[in-house]
């Protein structure tokens, strides 16, 4: 070593100083490093936000500025337009909104004793009528009419249209034959079958109304009945001896008819019959029978049941008068209709007679 040049022991002097710049370089480069790191991490950084915020904004974004904002609105608002430009859903139907203060329910019918006046629904199938004041009137109802059709066409032709013709509801095609009457100018009734005394041996038929049925079952053929054709006034009794004059049987019968707003006629073919008093007691639109012509089919007892018809008609106003289709009781009543304009007496439908006779008569 004593003997080294003095050039190379400075090279060496240069070298080391060289290396020693470089690793304190290299040191300070990390330092500087790991403290950029620290930095990074210590606790100057922003902490992550919690959870319950990141839940917060997902559900409810900040709303950008007046300036940013776009001009189509929030789904939210299109989801839910202002009332007045929301479609109104429909109200629900009044019976099926249960009643209260403000929006009463629908009000139950009142019982017939106790109601406005029915509607008279049988004024619209009735006949012009040209009354003559200073006539007493007859009407004329040939009954029983549809089960034999040449009885039915005779009476339906041969007779004045000032006749009432009512049919039985066992007739087949009866709604043909209710329309050729009234074209012909007859009023029509349906004959509406009930309990004699000696049922069930004498049978009016599975559309009877029977006193060991209950109400509704005797309203239910009471209303097939009326179903069997359209156009007539109303109703007149078939047989019904026992049912007439059963009160608790004959009033809710009268109401219905009440309510449908149907003539009611009494054939009393009973003298206890109850029909009449309720009829007036109700309202119901009504008449009756003041004689039957032809339990003896003859022309002397037909003859005569038709001259007290007429002494009825002249003492209170009115009369009605009823009687089968058969040969003789045809003839005979064309020919006493000839003679009432003698008599000053007046031929009238039904209808002209509904609520003018006494229940007495």
């Amino acid at each position: 070593m004593a003997g080294e040049r003095p050039e190379a022991s400075s090279d060496k002097r240069r070298l080391g100083l060289y290396a020693f710049i470089a690793t304190a370089t290299l040191l300070l480069l990390a330092v500087v490093g790991l403290c950029g790191w620290l930095i990074a991490a210590g606790p100057l950084a922003k902490p992550p936000p919690p959870k319950a915020v990141e839940l917060t904004l997902a559900l409810a974004p900040p709303v950008p500025p007046a300036a940013s904002q776009p001009s189509t609105p929030p789904a939210s608002t299109l989801a839910a337009p202002p009332a007045e430009e929301r479609p109104q859903p429909s109200p629900p139907a009044p019976s099926a909104r249960p009643p209260t203060a403000a929006t009463p329910g629908p009000a139950a019918s009142p019982p017939a004793s106790t109601a406005a006046a029915a509607p008279a629904n049988w004024l619209k199938h009735a006949q012009p009528f040209q009354a003559k004041p200073d006539r007493p009137r007859i009407a004329l109802v040939v009954h029983d009419l549809g089960l034999d059709r040449t009885q039915t066409q005779a009476a339906i032709q041969q007779l004045p249209p000032e006749v009432t013709l009512a049919f039985s509801p066992y007739a087949s095609g009866l709604q043909a034959l209710v329309e050729q009457a009234r074209a012909a100018g007859h009023e029509v009734l349906m004959q509406l079958p009930m309990e004699p005394h000696d049922y069930p041996a004498n049978d009016p038929g599975p559309l009877a109304l029977i006193t060991s049925a209950t109400t509704r079952e005797n309203i239910e053929r009471l209303d097939m009945v009326l179903g069997r054709a359209d156009g007539a006034l109303g109703v007149i009794t078939l047989m019904g001896a026992r049912f007439t004059a059963s009160e608790p049987h004959m009033r809710p019968v009268l109401e219905a008819l009440r309510q449908r707003g149907l003539v009611f006629v009494d054939a009393r073919t009973a003298p206890d019959s109850v029909a009449a008093r309720l009829a007036v007691e109700l309202g119901v639109a009504r008449a009756h029978s003041d004689r039957m012509l032809d339990q003896e089919a003859s022309r002397a007892a037909i003859d005569a049941r038709l001259a007290e018809v007429e002494r009825i008609a002249l003492a209170n106003g009115q009369a009605l008068a009823l009687g089968f289709p058969f040969p003789v009781t045809l003839e005979r009543a064309a020919r006493w209709v000839q003679t009432l304009e003698a008599k000053n007496l007046q031929l009238a439908p039904v209808s002209a007679v509904v609520n003018r006779q006494r229940t007495g008569s």
